[in-house]
């Protein structure tokens, strides 16, 4: 792990090597973001979302929390939306989650305490939705994975929900929401759902045991949750 200097020694370097690759490099980055994509993620620290989908600066608009929750009096994430719809005009917002999520494990042991336990207070509420099919998952990483696809699922259908996006789909503005799922194990992206202007949002459904369908016997051999 770097030291807080070495961080510092390592952008200077950094900026160096941009400059003499490219010299008008950061005049290009002063000149305004024109995104594509709202990012909506976990803010897990192995989990970046410009390295792991290889964008660039500049192509997509970044939203993190734990356990990548929408929460509809969260006035961070509705500034975020705001930005990304009405000013940016992005035609894409991906929520997307990630296997061995420590929030969500945090959820079901009922560890968590402080403002966490009530910031987690949207998974709970996804995990008592659909408690039957948890409980009836004998391993705990499997348990705490398919929460993460339930989890994705929800959240999903909350954004649609938000006012900000129902406007946007009621004046025929291009924007698809997109649930996907990152796996820690390999690296690889699943497309979990998707919901358009169109689509009834109680009537999106999410495949059964995803986990399985995207990698195999992987599901057997979760990720660290910690």
């Amino acid at each position: 792990m770097k030291t807080i200097r070495e961080i510092l020694l390592s952008n200077r370097a950094w900026s160096l090597e941009m400059r003499e690759r490219k010299p008008d490099y950061f005049t290009q980055q002063t000149a305004g973001q024109r995104p594509e994509v709202l990012w909506i993620g976990c803010s897990d620290s192995r989990v970046s979302p410009e390295q792991i989908t290889q964008t660039r600066p500049g192509e997509m608009f970044i939203h993190r929390n734990t356990a990548n929750l929408i929460h509809s009096a969260d006035e961070n994430l509705l500034a975020d939306l705001q930005s990304a719809i009405d000013d940016f005009q992005v035609p894409h917002i991906v929520l997307c989650g990630h296997y061995g999520c420590g929030g969500i494990a945090a959820s079901l042991e009922g560890c968590a305490t402080g403002p966490m336990h009530s910031w987690l207070s949207g998974v709970r509420a996804v995990e008592e939705a659909h408690h039957a099919e948890l409980a009836a998952i004998d391993g705990a990483d499997e348990r705490v994975n398919r929460l993460v696809e339930l989890n994705v699922r929800d959240q999903l259908i909350r954004l649609g929900r938000l006012e900000i996006v129902r406007r946007a789909f009621a004046r025929g503005q291009e924007l698809t929401l997109h649930g996907w799922v990152y796996d820690l194990r390999d690296g690889i992206i699943t497309e979990l759902l998707e919901i358009g202007s169109g689509d009834e949002l109680d009537d999106v459904l999410l495949p059964d045991n995803v986990i399985s369908i995207a990698n195999g016997s992987a599901a057997s051999k979760a990720p660290d949750t910690q």
